[in-house]
């Protein structure tokens, strides 16, 4: 058993634990600042290990990890990315000149490729539409026949 000395820096140490979770839970800056160095450590891992990932495919991998062991709650995550969210038009601002700079993107050029983007969407959502019909119908066909045995 522990001294009754160490016992109450244990209480101290959880209460503080618990007021900086609450503290961060209710703070958009940090958990702002908690994805731009989870962002960093994993730009650093990828430049380190010279692999062929990029550096936020291997912080997604990275949170996902965290998230996993509840070393990190979603609440920890959640209001700062909501504002990268919100404001992604922002980091895309550089894509809105590099299209201006091409004036063929504004005639016959950008509406077939308008033509092209919309024609591949709507492929994607039928086959999809397909798949999961197709799908759920063996699914169906599957839990009558497990019934009928």
């Amino acid at each position: 058993m522990l001294p009754r000395k160490f016992a109450m820096l244990s209480h101290t140490f959880k209460k503080l634990l618990v007021f900086l979770k609450r503290t961060f839970h209710k703070s958009r800056i940090l958990q702002i600042a908690l994805i731009t160095a989870l962002w960093f450590i994993a730009q650093e891992i990828s430049l380190w290990s010279h692999l062929p990932i990029p550096g936020g495919v291997i912080g997604l991998f990275l949170v996902l990890i965290l998230l996993y062991f509840n070393l990190l709650s979603i609440r920890s995550l959640a209001l700062g990315a909501e504002w990268f969210l919100a404001e992604m038009l922002l980091f895309f601002i550089p894509a809105v000149p590099a299209v201006l700079n091409h004036q063929e993107f504004f005639g016959w050029m950008g509406l077939k490729i308008l033509a092209i983007i919309i024609l591949g969407t709507i492929i994607v959502i039928i086959g999809t539409a397909i798949i999961v019909d197709f799908s759920f119908y063996k699914l169906e066909k599957l839990s009558k026949r497990e019934m009928k045995s």
